[in-house]
Parts: structure tokens; sequence; C-alpha cells
């Protein structure tokens, strides 16, 4: 069964297991790409066997229980250990997937997280070996941004050094790492003014799915309900289509593909719906509901991509100043 289940639906799997409440206080702390799979893997979830579940709960069990012999007393005391509860072959099984796990767990961590012209002004002083060491463990698009921000001379010396770099003591790297944390936290506390914010934080929710988007607001509604509130009234989403005028509206609509709009309609708001009829000619809305009339189940992640199509759409137009979107606070229109 072990090898049949992929590490995205074990943990998709051991979510919904943990229920909501703790499964969103989990899934905010991965990092972005990992919110996406495993929330993609939780929609896509019909029904988990019940030993498939246990299986996973049990396996995350004993992984944690061998991470914590590990820091307690050391490889072979977690061998021991796991070797007296679980059995020689299944010992060896946890210890070689933490080791796996371990081995993608990458020091400078907070470099990775750390906004770009912040790192700049943190690498651009130090010696170009340290600046290649630290760049090997970047994200590719984001070293490449830090690395045009130096003089040709030294682009040239850090690249020949990140070409060079075969093998690193462990030590010297954790030594470098703990420096490179120090130095980029007090960095990030005296510039917080151009990092963060309502505007931030809307950004970045509208482009994730409906999914994430729904628990935190959720969750954020519980915990700073201001905070919410200020978030929501900034945020468009398929619902506040409503809010736009039949201009507005009708410009969307010759955007939008015809099998999105079928789709985003399944399970809307009788609001919703009658808002799109109510801009559609006569024909194409009578079109449009045969569809929906013998349309069969379909996966709640479709819809919700198929919405977050036209949203997408919405902005666009809004960009280009094609059509009025009534969020936040805005200009006003003179007529």
């Amino acid at each position: 069964m072990e090898k049949k289940i992929t590490g995205v639906k074990k943990a998709a799997v051991l979510l919904i297991s943990l229920g909501p409440d703790i499964a969103s206080q989990i899934l905010k702390l991965l990092p972005d790409n990992l919110i996406q799979k495993v929330t993609y893997e939780i929609a896509n979830i019909d029904y988990v066997e019940p030993a498939e579940r246990d299986f996973i709960l049990e396996e995350f069990v004993h992984m944690a229980s061998a991470r914590q012999y590990l820091l307690d007393g050391g490889i072979d005391y977690a061998k021991d250990l796991l070797h007296k509860a679980l059995g020689s072959q299944r010992a060896k099984d946890i210890m070689d997937m933490l080791n796996q796990i371990q081995q993608r767990e990458k020091p400078f961590a907070i470099a990775r997280k750390a906004d770009p012209q912040q790192l700049t002004n943190l690498l651009i002083t130090e010696h170009p070996q340290t600046v290649a060491l630290v760049m090997c463990y970047l994200q590719p698009d984001k070293a490449a941004l830090v690395l045009s921000k130096f003089s040709d001379e030294l682009q040239v010396e850090i690249a020949e050094r990140i070409g060079t770099i075969s093998r690193t003591s462990p030590t010297v790297i954790n030594k470098i790492e703990k420096i490179m944390e120090n130095k980029l936290s007090n960095l990030i506390e005296n510039n917080t003014e151009t990092v963060g914010g309502v505007k931030s934080l809307v950004e970045i929710l509208n482009s994730v799915d409906r999914t994430t988007e729904k628990n935190i607001i959720s969750d954020l509604e519980t915990r700073q309900p201001e905070l919410a509130d200020e978030v929501k009234s900034n945020l468009f989403i398929f619902e506040d289509i409503v809010g736009l005028d039949r201009a507005s509206i009708q410009r969307v609509l010759r955007d939008v593909s015809n099998d999105d709009l079928v789709l985003s309609l399944k399970g809307a708001s009788e609001e919703v719906a009658d808002v799109i009829f109510n801009n559609l000619s006569k024909r194409a809305g009578d079109l449009l509901k045969e569809e929906l009339k013998f349309m069969g189940p379909v996966r709640l992640s479709a819809v919700e991509e198929a919405q977050q199509k036209i949203v997408a759409v919405i902005r666009r137009l809004d960009e280009a100043g094609e059509i009025i979107m009534g969020r936040g606070e805005q200009d006003s229109v003179i007529i």
C-alpha cells in the first residue's frame, strides 16, 4: 500500500483526518507550491478507505516518533527503539523515509523567504565564495535577480565559484547560515515598511485557489475580525460579479469561454445565476440552461478553477480600465 500512495496524497489524507481547524493551521505553515498541491489533492479526494487512512496515520506517528528519537539520542538510539517497536524491516523503512525528508530540508530557509532587494543589500558586502554558497540554495529566479545586482566583474567571479562548488562541510554551512539569519532578521526588522500589509495579502489571496482563500479568510474572521473585514472589502471573488454594472458584466462575458461559464454556474448561488442570465441574449441563456440541466456531477475543484478563470478575466479588464470593479477604496466615477 505504501508504494502506491504519493507523499502529497498522504499529506492530504492526514489533514482531512485531523479536521478543518487543525488542518487550516498546518496548511498555512506550508510553502505556497505545496499548499496548492495539497489543497488540490484534498478537493479531489472523494473517499478514503479506512485501512488506507489508518496506514497513513500510523506512518505519521512513527515518523514523528523517529524524528524525536533522533533529537533525543541520535541515529543509533532511534534505530534501536524503532527496531524494538516495529521490527527490523519497518524500522529501516521509517528511517529511510526520514532521511529523505531531512535531505530535502535545505539550509538558508530565511534567505529563500527574504525579499530579493533585502537579500541583495546583505550579500553585496559578503565574500564572493559566501555569496556563491548561499545562491546554491536559493530559488533559481531569485538567485538570478540577486546576481544581476552585482557588478559585471563580481557576477563572473560568483558564477565561476557556483560552478566549481562540489562539497562543503556541514559545519561551515551551518555557521554561515546562522550569520545570515542574524543579519537578515535585523535587516527585515529595519525595513518593514516595504513588506506585507493588507495590499500584499490581498494580492496573494487573489492568486491562490478558492479552498485556500476560504480557509485563510475563515481563520482571520476568528482571530482578527477587523483585518478579515478589511481584506474582504478589497478582495474580489466570483460571487462579487453581482456588484458589477450591466455593461461591465456583458464585457466580461464576451471574454469568457462557454465551457468555463457553464462550469462556474454549477452550484453557484441563484443570485449569481440570475445576474449571468439577465446579461445574456434569450437564445444564449436558453442554451446555457440546457447545458446545465444535462450536466452530470463535476468535481468542486473544476468548478472553482472555472470561477477563478472568470475572476482573472474581470481583474484583467479592470486593470485595462475596460470595466469598473466596486471593491474597497477607489476613485470616483464621473458620468
